[in-house]
């Protein structure tokens, strides 16, 4: 491949990198909308589902971006909304632990029903390698999503 192919398939990549987050934070926001949820308790809401333990306040801070101060107003907004519950750390009881609620209204389930066939029928006509490249990808761009915003938040 020359230099002039891969600098225009780079190019590609970036702009359709760009064009897609553009278009999920427009989906986030609708979504969020739709839910009556602002779109940073949305993305809370999904953070806390892949994480395999509860969170503290502190570490919902550090995976939204958000100061400690605006994430216990989350958490309190969210708590309120009975989509998460706080509990005591039992290794720290100066900390709460904060998880989904097991019955919350099933509503914000069934609003990712429709969202998330469409995501996967999207990936179906790719190969597992391709798949793997694409995971691959996301992986690493999520990274360095992650450094530079810790970066800018920085200065």
């Amino acid at each position: 491949m020359s230099n002039s192919s891969r600098t225009e398939l780079l190019s590609a990549v970036t702009t359709a990198a760009r064009r897609h987050h553009a278009a999920y934070t427009l989906f986030n926001q609708a979504l969020a909308d739709r839910l009556g949820l602002h779109p940073t308790d949305l993305q809370c809401l999904s953070l806390l589902d892949l994480e395999p333990e509860p969170l503290t306040t502190g570490e919902i801070a550090k995976l939204t971006g958000l100061t400690s101060g605006s994430a216990t107003r989350l958490v309190d907004r969210l708590e309120r909304a009975n989509l998460v519950e706080r509990r005591p750390d039992p290794q720290d009881r100066r900390k709460a632990l904060v998880s989904l609620t097991t019955q919350r209204d099933g509503q914000l389930e069934t609003a990712w029903d429709e969202p998330g066939n469409a995501f996967a029928e999207a990936l179906q006509d790719f190969t597992d390698a391709e798949l793997a490249v694409i995971e691959r990808y996301l992986l690493r761009t999520t990274e360095v999503g992650s450094r530079q915003a810790e970066r800018l938040q920085a200065k």
